[in-house]
C-alpha cells in the first residue's frame, strides 16, 4: 500500500506546488516523482517495551521506503558522456527514464537534526554503514539493537541510500535500479562481445548466470576454457563438453557436471541488449540534488528533506568506492543547474579503480585482484585526481579535471587497506604514471593507508585456515579499520563543515616503497627482501601483486564500446609498490593503529589460496589478509626458528601490553586518526584480554 509521507494527501501537495510555482523545465535532468510506499515513524523500537530510542539531541528517528523515477535530457553535456544514451528509448519529452529503490532514516523532527546528509553508496545493494553505527542491522535495520552505538543518529546526521548497480539482485530488501535496453536507431538488436570469469569455491555449482543473455545459441561462435591455476595455460572444453542451460541463452553449465572446485574458467561470446549501466552515474546525481534542493517532484509530493540539508557526505566500501571514482571522473557530481551534489566523499577500499560502468555490456559487480577478474575495464589511465601524461599513449588527464571546470569537485578522503596496493595497485592513486611520487596533495584530495588491513568492513575474521568461509592459508587478518574511519569521517565533515584541513596523506613514498616487478596473466611480484618480510615458520612468501596494464579494447573504447572483450595481457604495465614492512612483516607507512604498532601477530594485506581452493605459489586470496601469531614465549620462539620477538620479549608482562596499546591509540588520537570513544575502547579491550598474564 502507498502512503503519503507523514500522512498528507499528495493532492494537498500537488496543490502547494502549483501555489508556490514550483513547476520544473521539462528539458532538465531530475527526479521527477518520489513515490513513498512505506513509513515507520518512529523506527528502531525496542521489540519488548515498544519504545523507541532516542538519539542525542536528534530524537527519535523515522523510516521512509519507496521508488524515485527520474529522467534525464540525452543531449545535455552532462549526460553524453553516458555510453549508449542516444541509443535509449524517449519519452514524450525527449528524455531516457529510469527508476530505483530508495531508503531514508531521518529525525522524526527534522529541526533537532544537524542538517547534514549522510549518503552511503550501496554495495551491490546491500547496506555496510556498520563500520560506523558500530552494529550489522542488515538491509532495514529496525530495533534498537540494529541501531548499534548510533555514531551517525546521536550527531542528527539524515541517511540515505538509492540503487544505482544493473547488477544488484532483487530481494533480501536490496536497492536495485531499473534502467532502459540499448538499440540501434532502426530498433534492431545491439549485439557484441562479452566475456565471463567463473570460479566457484565449491564442488556443487552446475550453471553459470551469463550477465547479458547470448545473441546465438551457436556454440561456434563462444569459447569456454579451464585451467587450475592463474599463471598454467588455458585449456579449450569442446562444444560437446559445455552447453546453453535454455534457448534464452543467459547460462551455461558443463555437460560433465557440476563446474571443478575453485578451477578457473573463461568463456567468451556474442551478447545482445546492454543495459544502459550509466544511468545509474545520473541516478546518484540527481537524487542527491533532489533531497538537497527541491521542495517536491513534478507531482508536488513533497521532498521529505526540504530545506534541511546544507552539506552533503558520502561514505561507500569497495564496490561503490571505485564507482565514485568514476562519478567524479566523468562529471557527475555537478547537477543539472550547474551545482556542487556532494561535498564530501570517504571512500574506504576502493584503490586508484573505476568500477567499468562507462562501457556497453557492462559489468559493474566484477572486480578484480590478484586471481580473478584481470581483463575487465575496471582501472584505466588517468588513476590520480591530478592531470598527468600517459606515458603509453601521450594522452594528458586526471580524475579531477571535469569537476575542477566546473567547481564541484567534492572534498575526498581516499582511504585503502593494505590489500588494495597488494591486488589492486592502488599506489598509482597517488602517484603519476611512471610510478613517482606527487609533490603535494591536491587541494581536494587525501590518500590514507590503513597498514597491514585485509579488504574489510569490520575486521574480526578469525576463521580457520582452508575451510568454510576461509579459502586462505592462513587465518585471516583481524585488524578491524572502523576505528580509523570513524575518525577521518570526523574529518571530513569538519573540512566540508568548518573549512578545517584534514591530516596530511599518510602513503608508502619512494623512500617506504617496494615495487612491483611484472610477470604475467595481470600479476608480478615483490621480492621478499626488497620488502623486507620475515622468513616465518609455515609461512609461504611469493611476493605476488596485482600489476597494472593498459588494455587495448580496441578502436571504440573512448566510446564506450569494446570491440575487443577480453584484451590480451600485451600491452605495458605502469609501475606500482606496496609498504615496505618492518621486522614482524607489518607495514611501516601509512596509518599504524594499535593491532600494528602494539602487536600480536603479524596482519597482511596479501594472502595465498590453501591447496584445495587451488592455492599455489601464484593463485592469492583475494581480498583476504593474514594473521600470524607471535609465540607467547622466547622459548617458544627458539623451539620454533621463529625471528619475530614473543609477546613475553616485547611486552615483559600483561600490564606491560595495555601500557602499549594505550601509547599507541593516545599517540593516533594525537593526530587525529582517532576519537576519545574509540581510544578509551582499545585500553579497554587490551586490559581485558588474556594476551599475557
Amino acid at each position: 500500500m502507498k502512503v503519503a509521507i507523514n500522512g498528507r494527501r499528495s493532492s494537498m501537495a500537488l496543490a502547494l506546488a502549483a501555489a508556490l510555482g514550483l513547476a520544473v523545465s521539462s528539458a532538465q535532468a531530475r527526479i521527477t516523482k518520489i513515490e513513498i510506499t512505506s513509513v515507520e515513524s518512529p523506527t528502531f523500537k525496542d521489540p519488548v517495551t515498544g519504545m523507541a530510542r532516542a538519539f542525542g539531541t536528534a530524537g527519535a528517528y523515522e523510516k521512509l521506503r519507496g521508488k524515485a523515477y527520474g529522467e534525464v535530457d540525452p543531449h545535455d553535456r552532462r549526460n553524453r558522456v553516458i555510453t549508449d544514451i542516444e541509443l535509449s528509448p524517449r519519452n514524450a519529452r525527449g528524455n531516457v527514464e529510469y527508476s530505483m529503490d530508495i531508503y531514508i532514516l531521518k529525525p522524526v523532527n527534522l529541526r533537532d537534526g544537524n542538517d547534514k546528509l549522510f549518503v552511503e553508496v550501496n554495495n551491490r545493494g546491500n547496506k555496510l554503514f556498520g563500520p560506523f553505527n558500530g552494529s550489522g542491522g542488515g538491509n532495514n535495520p529496525t530495533t534498537a539493537a540494529d541501531a548499534g552505538d548510533a555514531f551517525l543518529m546521536n550527531q542528527g546526521y539524515s541517511l540515505a541510500w538509492n540503487g544505482w548497480d544493473i547488477s544488484a539482485p532483487a530481494g533480501n530488501n536490496n536497492l536495485t535500479i531499473t534502467v532502459p535496453v540499448a538499440t540501434h536507431r532502426d530498433g534492431s538488436t545491439i549485439t557484441g562481445p562479452s566475456y565471463e570469469y567463473i570460479v566457484f569455491d565449491n564442488a556443487t555449482t552446475a550453471t553459470s548466470t551469463l550477465a547479458y543473455p547470448a545473441a546465438t545459441l551457436d556454440k561456434s561462435q563462444a569459447r569456454l576454457t579451464v585451467k587450475s591455476h592463474l599463471r598454467e595455460p588455458a585449456t579449450d572444453i569442446a562444444a560437446s563438453g559445455w552447453d546453453y542451460t535454455s534457448d534464452a541463452g543467459t547460462a551455461i553449465k558443463l555437460t560433465s557436471g557440476p563446474f571443478l572446485q575453485s578451477a578457473i574458467y573463461e568463456f567468451t561470446y556474442i551478447a545482445k541488449n546492454p543495459l544502459v549501466a550509466g544511468l545509474g552515474f545520473a541516478a546518484t546525481r540527481d537524487f542527491v540534488s533532489f533531497l538537497r534542493h527541491a521542495r517536491a517532484d513534478d507531482l508536488g509530493n513533497p521532498n521529505p528533506l526540504a530545506r534541511h540539508v546544507k552539506h552533503t557526505l558520502t561514505f561507500s566500501i569497495s564496490q561503490p568506492a571505485r564507482y565514485l571514482n568514476d562519478y567524479e571522473t566523468l562529471g557527475f557530481n555537478e547537477d543539472e543547474r550547474g551545482r556542487r551534489v556532494i561535498d564530501g566523499i570517504l571512500n574506504w577500499i576502493g584503490g586508484g579503480s573505476g568500477i567499468g560502468m562507462h562501457v556497453r555490456f557492462a559489468q559493474p559487480g566484477r572486480t578484480e585482484r590478484n586471481r580473478q577478474n584481470h581483463r575487465y575495464p575496471e582501472a584505466n589511465f588517468p588513476f590520480t585526481y591530478e592531470r598527468f601524461k600517459d606515458p603509453y599513449s601521450h594522452d594528458k588527464a586526471g580524475r579531477g579535471e571535469r569537476c575542477e571546470k566546473s567547481d564541484t569537485c567534492a572534498r575526498s578522503l581516499q582511504v585503502n587497506s593494505a590489500n588494495e596496493y597488494w591486488v589492486k595497485a592502488g599506489s598509482l592513486l597517488h602517484t603519476d604514471a611512471l610510478g613517482r611520487d606527487l609533490e603535494d596533495d591536491p587541494d581536494h584530495v587525501r590518500f590514507y593507508l590503513l597498514s597491514s588491513v585485509e579488504h574489510t568492513v569490520s575486521g574480526a575474521n578469525s576463521t580457520p585456515a582452508g575451510g568454510p568461509g576461509n579459502s586462505c592459508q592462513q587465518v585471516r587478518n583481524t585488524t578491524d579499520p572502523s576505528p580509523g574511519l570513524r575518525a577521518l569521517f570526523v574529518a571530513l565533515d569538519e573540512w566540508v563543515s568548518e573549512k578545517r584541513k584534514p591530516p596530511r596523506s599518510q602513503v608508502p613514498t619512494r623512500s617506504t616503497a617496494a615495487y612491483s616487478i611484472p610477470l604475467d596473466n595481470g600479476v608480478g611480484f615483490v621480492p621478499q627482501a626488497a620488502l623486507g618480510f620475515p622468513s616465518i615458520p609455515g609461512v609461504t612468501y611469493s611476493g605476488l601483486i596485482t600489476v597494472r596494464y593498459k588494455f587495448d579494447f580496441g578502436p571504440r573504447y573512448d566510446d564506450g564500446i569494446m570491440d575487443v572483450n577480453p584484451p590480451d595481457f600485451s600491452g605495458p604495465v605502469y609501475p606500482s609498490f606496496v609498504s615496505k614492512v618492518d621486522a614482524d612483516g607489518n607495514d611501516i607507512a601509512g596509518i599504524r593503529l594499535p593491532a600494528v604498532s602494539a602487536p600480536i601477530a603479524t596482519t597482511t594485506g596479501w594472502a595465498l589460496r590453501a591447496l584445495n581452493f587451488g592455492g599455489g605459489p601464484w593463485d592469492g586470496c583475494e581480498a583476504s589478509g593474514q594473521w600470524i601469531a607471535f609465540k607467547k614465549t622466547q622459548a617458544e620462539r627458539l623451539a620454533a626458528g621463529d625471528p619475530r620477538l614473543s609477546l613475553e620479549e616485547r611486552y615483559g608482562n600483561h600490564q606491560g601490553y595495555v601500557n602499549a596499546v594505550a601509547a599507541a591509540a593516545r599517540a593516533l588520537e594525537a593526530r587525529r586518526f582517532l576519537l576519545p570513544a574509540d581510544v578509551q575502547r582499545y585500553i579497554d579491550a587490551a586490559q581485558a584480554s588474556t594476551v599475557l598474564p
